[in-house]
């Protein structure tokens, strides 16, 4: 028997989708309004993750560059192996915008290069891909229960009319389905009950891919609705065969740190084992934080080597994100040495605009967060710093928000630091002190309630704290989200261009599990 912890994917990584070429595994999740679009992972052993890219990283293949609210974007990705392709299936959920829709990419590798898309001409969202032994290849997707087409998988199009599946046990939203064969028999798993505390796992078979299909007597075989579990709003699952015949599923799942319920590291991917019954009907595990099983010998990456989280490559690691689309001109490395430059535009960080920020998952509940940041803005205004950021503008709401920030500005002609709260549509500068010229280093604590931020100045002895904001308004209940809290570095000129260029390094982010 091995321990191992969950979640295997901490932060905000929801809809997991998982396949195997071999003794390798690889993941992928969804990402909304977030640019580079479906992170990749690889793991030799279903515990020990390590991002190897993303699908989705040209403007050509996912276009979300101003407009797109808080929570659109890329919905649920099916990720699948057959004959030598990776293919990633997906859902740009637009509001009907040009490249919106349902759409495929292919790589022979799968940290890429990725295809351009393949759209497909069907209704929804959590699109699936399924290769049957004959060669057929079926589409199955949900808007408002359960459907599937044969299709194409060169040209995206369907060779077959749309038929109606089982959708579940009768509970709302039936959503993402996935079909495999096993044992000659084909199986349709699905989530239903909503993405969130009522959140379920049921499956049904049938002899054919299109059914009829007998829900499985045991359903639904996983949910945490109404338990005392540390882990809540477990569901949308997707199970794989072990290269030594094991079962396990994936999953996503919340964890919740206050009373009544609330979360802020978002919907986050754990592991739990799978047993099949002898009359053939898998039996799942429900999660646990900390895990016994009999799990594949744990392979962890090795270490040496991997550069430090700092800006001294050419390019920015797997883990940084951007919202939206980004104004490339205004993310510089190497202008300063070991530095990341940024521009900041009229744009800050509400509205549908591409603001000047770049971010990484907080996935951590108890972590450390420090970057020097080298910034004398010339105009009022002007504003570079660190924020905890769970999401900007909402649809039809472009001023709202909801973050906290630590940020070196300008006021009235003289320098400051400031701390700032934005949640919803109410806006408050906490504190404001003045600083002097010269670099200064940010500081961001997190544990499971709040978050406190301060700054020290390179000639001072000591750091000196500005404020504190609430975690559980960073919330997801709060802010109605489908995503996490990110920790951002940022710039904006608040409507105006900056003139002044922030220059950020020593970017340093611990965690403390």
């Amino acid at each position: 028997m091995t321990t191992y912890k969950n979640p295997i994917i901490a932060g905000f990584h929801p809809d997991p989708s998982i396949c195997r070429v071999g003794e390798d595994y690889y993941l992928a999740t969804s990402s909304f309004e977030y640019f580079p679009g479906v992170p990749i992972y690889h793991s030799r052993d279903l515990v020990n993750w390590r991002q190897i890219g993303h699908c989705l990283t040209r403007r050509s293949q996912l276009d979300i560059i101003e407009g797109y609210p808080n929570c659109l974007g890329i919905y649920a990705p099916t990720l699948r192996y057959n004959k030598g392709n990776f293919y990633m299936v997906t859902t740009n959920q637009a509001l009907g915008r040009e490249r919106s829709g349902n759409f495929f990419v292919t790589a022979k590798e799968p940290k890429g290069p990725w295809s351009e898309p393949v759209f497909v001409d069907a209704p929804g969202i959590d699109p699936d891909l399924f290769f049957d032994d004959d060669g057929k290849v079926y589409y199955t997707g949900a808007d408002g229960g359960i459907f599937q087409f044969e299709i194409d998988i060169k040209t995206g199009k369907r060779l077959s009319a749309i038929k109606r599946l089982w959708s579940g046990m009768g509970y709302r939203d039936p959503e993402a389905p996935h079909v495999y064969k096993i044992g000659g028999k084909y199986y349709l798993i699905i989530a239903e009950g909503g993405t969130s505390y009522g959140h379920m796992i049921s499956i049904a078979r049938g002899n054919n891919p299109c059914g009829p299909h007998e829900s499985c007597p045991y359903n639904p075989i996983l949910t945490h609705r109404s338990t005392n579990s540390p882990i809540q709003a477990v569901g949308h699952g997707d199970m794989i065969e072990a290269h030594d015949g094991s079962w396990w599923m994936v999953c996503l799942g919340i964890r919740p740190v206050s009373y009544p319920d609330r979360h802020h590291l978002g919907r986050e991917t754990f592991l739990t084992s799978v047993e099949w019954t002898k009359d053939g009907w898998p039996i799942v595990k429900p999660l646990e934080l900390e895990v016994k099983a009999k799990c594949l010998p744990l392979r962890s990456f090795d270490k040496k080597g991997q550069p430090d989280d700092v800006f001294g490559g050419d390019v920015l690691g797997s883990e940084w994100s951007y919202i939206r689309n980004p104004i490339e001109s205004n993310f510089i490395l190497g202008k300063k040495k070991g530095a990341l430059t940024l521009i900041g535009t009229e744009q800050n960080l509400n509205g549908l605009g591409s603001p000047t920020f770049v971010g990484r998952r907080l996935q951590y509940f108890d972590s450390e967060t420090n970057v020097r940041l080298d910034f004398e803005p010339l105009i009022d205004g002007e504003e570079a710093g660190i924020t905890t950021f769970l999401g900007g503008a909402h649809v039809g709401e472009p001023e709202r928000g909801y973050h906290y920030e630590i940020a070196v500005t300008r006021i009235k002609g003289k320098k400051c630091i400031i701390f700032r709260r934005w949640i919803g549509t109410l806006y408050k500068v906490e504190k404001c002190v003045p600083v002097e010229k010269g670099m200064v280093t940010l500081y961001l604590t997190t544990n499971p309630r709040e978050f406190i931020f301060g700054y020290r100045a390179d000639n001072a002895k000591k750091t000196t704290e500005l404020g504190r904001g609430e975690a559980h308004l960073l919330s997801t209940e709060a802010g109605g989200t489908f995503t996490g809290l990110m920790i951002g570095l940022y710039a904006t000129g608040n409507g105006k261009k900056c003139e002044t260029e922030a220059h950020f390094d020593s970017f340093n982010y611990i965690g403390k599990e």
